[in-house]
């Protein structure tokens, strides 16, 4: 029998006095209330109950035995309590915006994973480049890349840094020749990544802790890293994409990385959400497995 279960059975006994008012309110029969004490007391080879025909007691032993058996059943229950409340406490809807690559390929499977481990959990996601209001359009949790400016009302934390790396297709190389140095990007044809206003120049950290501007010329501009990295493998130029992205595309030898030695610009990733007295456990916890999961998707 079940340690556990007969302790139950022995503390409900010891309260109301009687086999057969244990068997009514426990659902079971009297013969059963009696197996599950005999089991206790041949396991612990000390009487629990005197009984007679007309009345039963708790033994000297069975009084100190039952007040064990009622802490350990109290623990029981708390720790059940606390499972439960790991599993349905996290509950209720969560809605998300994140940028549309890193939304769908680094986002989206640590949302998922949480899904699993959490079946009260609701999510909603938008995948926008562009800079959410989150209190104006009903939004929980902005995740944002680049340079973080908060803003007045809101909270952020640093998620990871995604570096960022040139790379090219390896027809490319064969017809133009390989870069070794910063300074021969700019004899290179570059797909440019732009959305609204100039296109951004290529950074790179440099020995003095500052950054190293390069505007190597284009010819083709987009909007979609994706299609960039899809252009570069096609042989139409060299990029400047994080390296995430195309990590797949090195590993099969669709592209070749390009100056392996020099350090990549760590773009900072970062969550935002409304600054309140209380924040909602579900953020929290989107929050935390966001910081645990993310690093490692950017080596």
């Amino acid at each position: 029998m079940d340690r556990l279960g007969s302790m139950a059975v022995f503390v409900r006994v010891a309260d109301l006095g009687s086999f057969a008012s244990a068997a009514e309110e426990l659902g079971m029969s009297a013969t059963m209330v009696g197996k599950h004490i005999r089991f206790l007391e041949g396991r612990l080879r000390v009487r629990l109950i005197n009984r007679t025909t007309r009345r039963q007691a708790l033994t000297e032993f069975g009084r100190t035995y039952v007040e064990r058996c009622r802490t350990i059943l109290a623990e029981a229950d708390a720790a059940d309590a606390l499972a439960t409340e790991q599993v349905h406490a996290l509950h209720g809807r969560l809605r998300i915006t994140a940028p549309v690559h890193f939304g769908r390929h680094c986002v989206l499977p640590v949302v998922l994973e949480l899904m699993r481990d959490y079946p009260g959990l609701e999510v909603e996601m938008s995948f926008s480049d562009r800079l959410i209001d989150l209190a104006e359009d009903g939004f929980d949790l902005a995740i944002r890349t680049g340079t973080l400016a908060p803003g007045p009302g809101l909270a952020a934390a640093s998620l990871a840094s995604q570096a960022m790396t040139v790379c090219a297709a390896p027809a490319y190389l064969a017809r133009h020749g390989r870069p070794s140095r910063l300074a021969e990007l700019e004899g290179h044809t570059a797909l440019a990544y732009r959305r609204t206003g100039p296109v951004p120049p290529w950074l790179f950290p440099i020995q003095d802790g500052g950054l190293l501007e390069v505007r190597p010329p284009h010819r083709l501009r987009l909007d979609d890293l994706d299609a960039i990295a899809d252009a570069a493998a096609n042989g139409a130029g060299i990029a400047w994409v994080p390296r995430w992205l195309v990590r797949e595309r090195i590993r099969d030898g669709l592209l070749v990385e390009l100056l392996p030695d020099q350090p990549g610009y760590p773009y900072g990733v970062h969550a935002l959400w409304l600054q309140t007295p209380h924040v909602a456990r579900r953020l929290r916890v989107t929050v935390d497995a966001l910081k645990a999961a993310l690093p490692g998707m950017m080596r």
